[in-house]
């Protein structure tokens, strides 16, 4: 281990140190307390802005993995990685993607979601057997979350994507020049001391839950999963998601709800088709076989509808 690397495990970390706005948080009045809070945490938006370049790298790389058939791995431990979890389990109900698709992993598995395992962030070599066990390869990729940017379990989960061809994001909270990642893209979120110093659930977490909100949102519409800001992949299972799949119709596409409600069952509960079906009277086939060839994007599809297709009639 490198001495500048024992150096920042020593407490030198940008995310460790001592906050000086708030050397008497216990002495201020809750108003003071509130009111601290809320103007420091100004600076994840800021951290995650500074970021904008790597975040649109990365979702650029990750679709490009994904449209090919390849997956996304959130991995980390703690609060970094439990952020990763909830990402990862945030997409099938938001965009009906497969659970495979994007998946969280965490040092210390599911138990770690309600009790706290942090030994086991120290362990290199686990961020590499996680992964292996989840059939991670070359063409998925991954994004390996550390606010100090130190952990071992993310390390090694880095260095094992590099290793086999996969794609390597890291993701941390103090410069790269305090601590270097093995990685292919280096996000990094730079939000400065915490209040309550190395609670990192705090800022860190913040600018960590706005990034990969906009990563996986970012990937999902360039996967098609969106039609202008609407979430038109979104599985009709309740009387909400129907409301919401009639208003988009009606909407996007015209359709008065009644016969609305027909397309949706005609689609299968899919907005995505009902909606192409509706705009050139469709069947369920054609309009499954001209998604396809418009790689799942339905503004391509619609834009294509004057064009002869050879799919089933």
């Amino acid at each position: 281990m490198s001495a500048r690397f024992e150096e920042v495990q020593r407490g030198h970390l940008l995310t460790e140190q001592p906050h000086p706005r708030s050397t008497e948080l216990d002495a201020l009045s809750t108003q003071e307390l509130v009111e601290l809070f809320c103007d420091e945490d100004r600076r994840p938006q800021e951290a995650v802005a500074a970021a904008a370049p790597a975040l649109a790298q990365s979702i650029e790389a990750i679709s490009a993995r994904l449209g090919a058939g390849g997956r996304l791995f959130y991995l980390g431990a703690g609060t970094s990685g439990r952020l990763g979890v909830l990402d990862a389990a945030e997409c099938p109900p938001t965009f009906c993607s497969p659970p495979e698709l994007v998946q969280g992993v965490l040092a210390g598995g599911p138990p770690a979601l309600l009790r706290s395992s942090e030994g086991l962030e120290d362990l290199r070599e686990a961020g590499r057997e996680d992964l292996i066990a989840r059939g991670f390869q070359a063409g998925d990729a991954l994004v390996g979350i550390a606010a100090g940017g130190t952990t071992p379990y993310v390390h090694g989960g880095l260095s094992h994507a590099q290793e086999v061809g996969a794609l390597a994001i890291a993701m941390a909270c103090v410069p790269s020049d305090q601590v270097a990642m093995p990685c292919d893209i280096d996000i990094r979120l730079i939000t400065g001391p915490e209040l309550l110093a190395g609670s990192t659930r705090l800022k860190a977490g913040t600018a960590t839950k706005m990034a990969l909100n906009i990563l996986s949102t970012g990937v999902m519409v360039r996967l098609g999963k969106a039609y202008g800001n609407r979430m038109v992949d979104v599985a009709v299972t309740n009387s909400k998601l129907e409301d919401r799949a009639l208003r988009m119709l009606e909407d996007l596409g015209g359709i008065p709800r009644m016969e609305g409600r027909q397309w949706l069952a005609r689609s299968g509960g899919s907005v995505k088709l009902a909606l192409l079906m509706a705009a050139a009277d469709l069947s369920r086939d054609q309009a499954v076989e001209r998604l396809s060839r418009s790689h799942g994007q339905l503004r391509v599809a619609l834009a294509g509808l004057n064009q002869p297709s050879n799919g089933p009639q």
